[in-house]
C-alpha cells in the first residue's frame, strides 16, 4: 500500500501538470486570435508557475533511491577541542532543528549528552517526514567553523570541527539480519548536567554490535526498555547505512571515483571572522548570509549537492 501510494503520487502530479499545459495551449491560441494582451500576460505568469512545478518534480525525481523517501536518523559529534567544538556541535543541532521545523518534519531527540561546560558531546535525532533521508544525506560529513571564540579571554580566532552522520531509518519492509549473540548489551546510570537528574537505576543502555564494532547508546528515557528500543532503532539504521556504503564503495571502485567522506574531509566551512561566509567545498555553493544558514536555511546547499550528485 505504501508503494502504491508513492507511485500514485507521481502519476497524479504528472497528470495535473499535463492537464494544465493542455489548457494553457488552448488559452494561448485563443488570446492570440483575439489579440488580448492582458490575457497573454496572465498566461505568461501561468506558464512560469507550470515551469516551477516541473522543476520541483524533476528535483524530486533525483531522490529516486529506495532509501531516499525514508525517515532519517541524524547524529552530531564534536571534534577535538573540548568546549569550543562541543559548542559548535550544539550550534549545528540548533541549525538542523530549525531546518526540520521549516520543512514541516517531526523530530524526536533519541539521545542527547550535554558538554561539561557548554555545548553537547553528542546527539541523535530521529527526523520523520517524506524524503527526510534523501535531503539530509547531503549534510553527512565534517563541518568546520572559524570564529572569535566566546570562551577565549584573549578574543582569538579559533577553528572547530564537528561531524554529522545521517542514516536512513529502516522499516519492517527491509530486513537487517542481527543475531542476538552478536550483541553486547550494557546498562548503566544515565548522567545529567551538574549531577542533577541522575537516575538512581541503571536505565541507560549501550549496545555493541560485535562483528562491526558499532556502538550505540541511549539514556534519554527513564525506562530501560524504551532506551533499549531507541538504541536498537539507531543500531539497525547504522547497519543498513553500512550495507549501503559497502554497495556504493563497490560501485565507486568500478568507476574509480571513490570519495573519502571520513573525519578528515570537511564538506562545508562556516566563517564568522574576519568575514561572513558559508561555503560548501563539494559544490562551491556559498553565501554571505551566515545568520540565515544558522537559522536553518539550508535548501540551497542541499539542492546544489543533489543536483551535482545527479550529474
Amino acid at each position: 500500500m505504501r508503494e502504491i501510494s508513492a507511485r500514485k503520487e507521481w502519476v497524479d502530479a504528472w497528470h495535473k501538470i499535463d492537464k494544465e499545459i493542455t489548457e494553457l495551449d488552448e488559452l494561448v491560441l485563443l488570446a492570440e486570435e483575439e489579440g488580448d494582451e492582458e490575457m497573454e500576460n496572465e498566461l505568461e505568469n501561468d506558464a512560469k508557475q507550470i515551469e516551477k512545478q516541473l522543476s520541483d518534480l524533476e528535483f524530486r525525481k533525483m531522490l529516486g533511491k529506495r532509501e531516499d523517501s525514508k525517515n532519517a536518523i541524524l547524529t552530531i559529534h564534536p571534534g577535538a577541542g573540548g568546549t569550543e567544538s562541543q559548542d559548535w556541535a550544539q550550534m549545528l543541532m540548533r541549525m538542523y532543528l530549525r531546518w526540520i521545523e521549516r520543512q514541516g518534519f517531526k523530530k524526536d531527540i533519541l539521545d542527547l549528552q550535554s558538554g561539561d561546560e557548554a555545548g553537547i558531546k553528542s546527539v541523535s535525532i530521529e527526523v520523520t517526514g517524506n524524503y527526510a533521508y534523501g535531503y539530509l544525506k547531503a549534510e553527512a560529513g565534517v563541518h568546520r567553523l572559524v570564529r572569535i571564540s566566546p570562551f577565549d579571554a584573549n578574543k582569538r580566532r579559533h577553528t572547530s570541527f564537528a561531524s554529522v552522520f545521517v542514516y536512513p531509518e529502516i522499516d519492517n519492509a527491509i530486513e537487517v539480519d542481527v543475531d542476538e549473540k552478536d550483541l553486547r548489551i550494557d546498562t548503566y546510570r544515565a548522567s545529567g548536567a551538574g549531577g542533577q537528574h541522575v537516575n538512581k537505576t541503571s536505565s541507560a543502555v549501550r549496545i555493541t554490535h560485535i562483528p562491526t564494532g558499532i556502538v550505540v547508546q541511549c539514556q534519554n528515557e527513564r525506562s530501560q526498555h524504551r532506551n533499549k528500543d531507541a538504541a536498537m532503532k539507531i543500531l539497525l539504521s547504522r547497519l543498513y547505512q553500512k550495507k549501503l556504503e559497502e554497495e556504493q564503495e563497490k560501485m565507486a571502485k568500478l568507476e574509480n571515483k571513490k570519495r573519502d567522506i571520513g573525519w578528515g574531509s570537511q564538506i562545508r566551512s562556516y566563517v564568522f571572522h574576519p568575514y561572513n561566509m558559508v561555503k560548501d567545498h563539494r559544490t562551491n555553493h556559498e553565501t554571505s548570509n551566515t545568520t540565515a544558514v544558522m537559522d536553518g536555511e539550508l535548501d540551497e546547499f542541499i539542492h546544489a549537492y543533489l543536483m551535482q550528485s545527479q550529474e
